[in-house]
């Protein structure tokens, strides 16, 4: 087991209805499934690098409702900590709502924060000695922009190795971006963040150059079938994507950073946790769901060899 991550980030219910096609605009179409399970992209990334072998700590905001028991009774079942789950008077347990086409594994996702839109100055405080003693912190954009900011802080002077998933895209200012270690989007967060569209390793080296420039010293964008590119400013690489039978594409994202940070945390370098995020994000697209889909280490290993 590595060093300690901290991710802080949201909880959400996932609330998933799996379809013939994607509805158009005004349009009801009748479902196929449905199901109700853990998610938000802070979870998701934590259960896979839990499930990767990470020693990992998750901080998020739960309202005080029955969908709050389901992250509960989740992280209880996967045997994760949650001594550092915070718990809201006011606001709902957050939901997202996402429908998946059987036909291309493609989906559409609204996410309604919830709790983890109301993180306090006083709950941040609270977790500051479990950020200081942290290896790694690993964030994304799904809690409020000062909660943040105020981890991104304390993280940075106590000299705390910072990942940024930067999703969904939203501007980050110059002033976060400059104390980032890591910053991991996808190619459309890439494209909203830097103003380059992503599609090939010449685009990728493109956009990484203006997030450098900026102040970020390492940079990660997943390209989805193009695979991962990653470059320290000095050294770049595009590892391809691992092929697989992908039947829901709903996670890959957030199972690429836990795989990643849980790699990066064992003192793995950055085009070795490189490969290791994406075979963990392989893998989650071959069964359904988001946290339940996470790979286990023993399969992520068994695929890197093979691969």
């Amino acid at each position: 087991m590595g060093k300690p991550i901290v991710v802080f980030g949201s909880f959400v219910v996932d609330l998933t209805g799996r379809t013939d096609g994607l509805p158009l605009p005004g349009q009801t179409i009748l479902g196929k499934s449905f199901k109700m399970g853990a998610g938000g992209k802070g979870s998701n990334q934590a259960v896979a690098a839990h499930r990767a072998g990470a020693d990992v700590t998750l901080v998020t905001k739960l309202g005080n409702d029955m969908l709050a028991d389901v992250a509960l009774d989740f992280y209880e079942a996967e045997g994760m900590c949650t001594d550092y789950i915070l718990r809201d008077e006011e606001s709902a347990t957050g939901v997202a709502l996402i429908i998946v086409d059987e036909a291309t594994a493609q989906n559409e996702i609204v996410v309604i924060p919830g709790a983890c839109n109301h993180i306090t100055r006083d709950d941040v405080e609270k977790c500051r000695t479990l950020i200081e003693q942290a290896s790694i912190i690993l964030l994304q954009h799904e809690i409020n922009a000062d909660a943040q900011s105020a981890v991104i802080d304390i993280a940075y002077q106590a000299g705390v190795q910072i990942i940024l998933n930067p999703a969904p895209a939203v501007e980050v200012p110059g002033s976060i971006l400059s104390k980032i270690d890591i910053i991991t989007p996808n190619e459309t967060e890439a494209q909203v963040l830097t103003g380059v569209e992503v599609h090939t390793y010449e685009t990728a080296e493109r956009a990484a150059q203006v997030f450098l420039k900026k102040g970020v010293k390492n940079v990660v964008i997943t390209m989805g079938a193009m695979g991962a590119f990653a470059t320290d400013g000095t050294r770049s690489e595009l590892v391809p994507r691992i092929k697989v039978d992908a039947i829901d594409t709903t996670g890959a994202g957030d199972a690429f950073n836990g795989g990643f940070a849980m790699a990066l945390a064992e003192g793995k370098n950055l085009f070795e946790a490189l490969r290791y995020g994406n075979a963990t994000g392989a893998l989650a697209v071959t069964k359904t769901g988001t946290a339940p889909a996470m790979p286990k280490r023993e399969e992520i290993e068994k695929l890197l060899r093979e691969n």
